[in-house]
């Protein structure tokens, strides 16, 4: 500090930052020690000061500065409070330091452009008024004061929704004068209804006369273009963005006399509706997924429920009343220690129930943490009134059991049901979705997406696999559960793929499949269990099983010499074993060939010397009602012959 400004210092100067609110508060926050009668240079170490109003006890001392401060605390020029006074300055509250800052602005008095001006008159501001503090916090606020919010509270992503929210209400509030405004119906020469080609106006086109309309059609296209704006921001400024506008759309008014018969977008009463819908769903995902503060979450929430909602959009009433992620029967739903959903508070029985849209934003958020376990009891629990829709996330209840290593829990868990009334996943799982779950049961191992093709790297052994015989105990029931399963072949083959094939995956998620012994001969010629599998899953399709039938019957009248030299190498067992295989089917047409084939014996006997060691009895034993007639007298006349040889 240099000689000449010391020179001139006459005085310290102590500044409290205590703004208290309470009107019994006593003094300024400034308190000024006199020291001009010690006039010298000299830092006084040895001698205290009292100051006997404050109590203050000055043991060291120097001349001090004029720091910054407000300007009903500036000690050069003396201050008058009042409570709202606006239009001129009162006495010398317009006279400034170097060093006066107005309380509003919140910089430098001679900076303040409303400092003295008519209306405004920041001079006469402090913080003693309730008015002038509320004018304080709207400046330093903006628009954001709408939603009690303060100026400790407001970040960077506050600020930008605010300014954002401020520009957009200036332009629907030329909009909306727009609508207001309508537009008139010229008057008609003549009657314009198809009916009533006459001259003169009918009762209809009378009224229309002059009628004025009023379409919400550019309000409409600028909300919405608004709202997609919104949803590219980050959440805080999304969220004051779209609970601006909610308000302010659920003020506007239809002038019109009468429902008016116009679009969706056109007529305000259908617009309004549906543009809260939109801002409900994107606040609903917000104020699950994202991170708000407590005190901002609680907020934002009394601020929609202060918006007077007109009757057409009463049923948004409560759709902000979004459990936070510390609500109590929630964490007890996370945490396993509720199963059910269901608790009574004050002796009344309380749900876990939420819109489709949170579910789906819980969802997703512990999708991202990898909170599988929670995930699980959490859709287990929670209600909704669109089944559709949860019936829908619930069916992956068995990939994020895979998910979190309980894969024995997910194979049992495909076949139940999640309550009385709906069916069980294993009805609706895809050809895709099965061949997926045989590979995670075999192996232990997961996709590394969040969904089963969405990735092509998988997380190895993370839980023990299923046991072999409890794989294919389930895999046929929901096989036979499914009857699109049933009938793709390609399900069978990834069945008996997985069978086949090691237990160890690898990483980019396919089987290696394991080098098996050669059948022996007797299977390869006598597996008739596969054919009979096949015939059978055609008994469903009858147009595919008649074109298979005739393709058998021509294939077999074609190679008829073949086919007998065949049956001399297998002997009479085989095709005792094949022509019963045909007539153990309750099928006319599979019926059909098998007596085709009695045909050919009949006819090629001396080809057929083996045809006297065929069991007789075993085919009289198909010769039972279930035989259509024509096959029965057939088979008769075939078993005759066989006992006169």
């Amino acid at each position: 500090m240099g000689p000449e400004k010391e020179a001139n210092e006459e005085s310290v100067i102590l500044i409290s930052d205590d703004e208290t609110d309470t009107e019994t508060a006593v003094g300024n926050s400034v308190v000024v020690i006199d020291s001009s009668e010690n006039s010298d240079l000299e830092e006084k170490k040895s001698e205290e000061t009292v100051d006997e109003e404050s109590g203050l006890v000055v043991t060291f001392c120097k001349k001090g500065m004029v720091m910054p401060h407000a300007r009903y605390d500036c000690m050069t020029h003396p201050f008058e409070r009042t409570e709202s006074e606006t239009c001129i300055p009162v006495k010398q509250n317009s006279d400034v330091c170097g060093q006066c800052y107005c309380y509003v602005c919140d910089k430098l008095a001679s900076e303040c452009q409303y400092w003295t001006t008519s209306s405004s008159c920041h001079c006469n501001a402090h913080n003693k008024s309730k008015f002038w503090k509320d004018q304080r916090n709207f400046t330093l606020t903006g628009v954001l004061v709408i939603f009690n919010l303060e100026p400790t509270e407001i970040d960077t992503d506050l600020r930008h929704g605010g300014e954002l929210l401020f520009k957009f209400l200036r332009e629907l509030s030329v909009q909306y004068n727009n609508y207001l405004s309508g537009e008139i119906v010229l008057g008609l020469q003549d009657c314009v209804c198809p009916s009533k080609q006459t001259a003169g106006k009918c009762s209809v086109c009378s009224q229309l006369q002059n009628e004025v309309i009023y379409r919400y059609s550019d309000v409409f296209n600028l909300v919405s273009s608004f709202i997609s704006r919104a949803e590219k921001e980050k959440p805080k400024s999304a969220a004051v963005m779209l609970l601006g506008v909610a308000r302010e759309i659920a003020l506007h008014k239809d002038p019109a006399q009468s429902w008016q018969n116009l679009g969706p977008s056109e007529s305000l009463k259908l617009a309004v509706p549906f543009l809260m819908s939109r801002i409900t769903k994107n606040l609903q995902r917000m104020l699950v997924l994202s991170d708000f503060p407590k005190q901002l979450y609680e907020k934002f929430i009394s601020f929609f429920q202060t918006i007077p909602l007109p009757p057409y959009c009463f049923k948004f009433t409560n759709c902000l009343n979004v459990p936070s992620w510390d609500h109590r029967l929630l964490t007890t739903v996370l945490k396993g220690q509720n199963i059910t959903g269901e608790q009574k508070k004050n002796g009344k029985k309380e749900f876990l129930w939420e819109v489709l849209t949170v579910i789906k934003a819980r969802t997703e958020k512990m999708e991202n943490m990898g909170q599988y376990k929670e995930l699980v009891r959490y859709l287990r629990a929670v209600k909704c009134n669109e089944g559709v829709g949860l019936r829908e996330l619930r069916d992956k209840i068995p990939f994020y059991l895979c998910k979190s290593g309980d894969f024995n829990s997910a194979a049992y868990s495909l076949l139940l049901p999640i309550n009385n009334l709906a069916c069980c996943t294993a009805c609706r799982l895809s050809p895709s979705q099965f061949e997926s779950y045989l590979k995670m049961f075999w192996t232990g191992s997961v996709p590394s997406g969040k969904d089963f093709q969405d990735s092509d790297k998988w997380i190895l052994n993370i839980g023990s696999p299923v046991k072999c015989c409890t794989l294919i105990k389930q895999a046929l029931r929901i096989l036979y559960s499914n009857q699109s399963l049933y009938r793709n072949s390609r399900c069978w083959s990834s069945l008996i793929t997985i069978l086949i094939s090691s237990p160890i995956l690898e990483q980019n998620g396919l089987l290696t499949t394991l080098i098996l012994r050669e059948p022996p001969p007797s299977f390869k010629r006598k597996n008739f269990w596969a054919l009979k599998l096949f015939l059978e899953g055609l008994l469903s399709q009858m147009p595919v099983l008649h074109d298979v039938v005739s393709m058998i019957a021509r294939d077999l009248s074609y190679q008829k010499h073949t086919l007998l030299k065949l049956w001399q190498t297998l002997g009479p067992d085989y095709v005792g074993d094949l022509l019963c295989l045909f007539l153990s089917f309750r099928n006319s047409q599979l019926q059909s060939v098998g007596i085709f084939l009695s045909h050919v014996v009949i006819e090629n006997l001396n080809q057929c010397p083996w045809a006297k060691s065929l069991n007789i009895f075993r085919l009289k034993a198909f010769k039972r009602p279930h035989l259509e007639t024509a096959n029965h007298l057939q088979l008769g006349k075939f078993v005759s012959i066989l006992e006169n040889l």
